[in-house]
């Protein structure tokens, strides 16, 4: 059997301008207008220093300045990016090494801002031991490192 046409219904026309009413616009029309208040502007505090809760306050002078060198004791910066927990583990590897194989040796991990994408072992104004810059991820140059071969020598250079 073949299938039946259905039969269309006639439009009724558009003489009687009705508009469709729906819950919404029964809702909308019942509802009543918001009411605004104005709060009086707060009056100027005294002059004092505003920080931010973004920014952190700078570091005094005595913090930020490194530990003084002593006679005789060198002074060694590891900077390592903040970006991934593998630059740290290496970082904290190495500044240990350093410190049990030599003594009265001082080791500042990230003194300043550090670099992105950056590990970094030198003397504090002077040698660089290694130097790894804008490294991408996955960190192949870093992770491809023998740690303890690394420190051996840089031990190897200081003495």
């Amino acid at each position: 059997m073949a299938p039946t046409k259905r039969k269309t219904a006639e439009k009724p026309s558009d003489d009687n301008n009705t508009t469709r009413v729906t819950r919404r616009s029964l809702r909308l029309a019942t509802q009543k207008p918001p009411v605004v208040v104005v709060e009086p502007e707060p009056k100027p505090k005294t002059k004092k220093a505003k920080v931010s809760p973004k920014k952190k306050p700078e570091p005094k002078a005595a913090e930020a300045a490194p530990p003084k060198v002593e006679n005789g004791s060198k002074t060694v910066v590891i900077e390592h990016c903040k970006q991934c927990s593998q630059f740290k583990v290496r970082a904290v590897k190495v500044k240990l090494g350093l410190e049990n194989a030599i003594s009265g040796i001082n080791v500042l991990v990230n003194p300043e801002k550090p670099r992105r994408g950056c590990f970094e072992v030198r003397e504090e104004g002077g040698k660089t031991f290694i130097s790894l810059l804008d490294m991408k991820r996955p960190f192949a140059p870093m992770k491809a490192l023998d740690m303890d071969e690394v420190i051996s020598d840089i031990i190897d250079q200081i003495k």
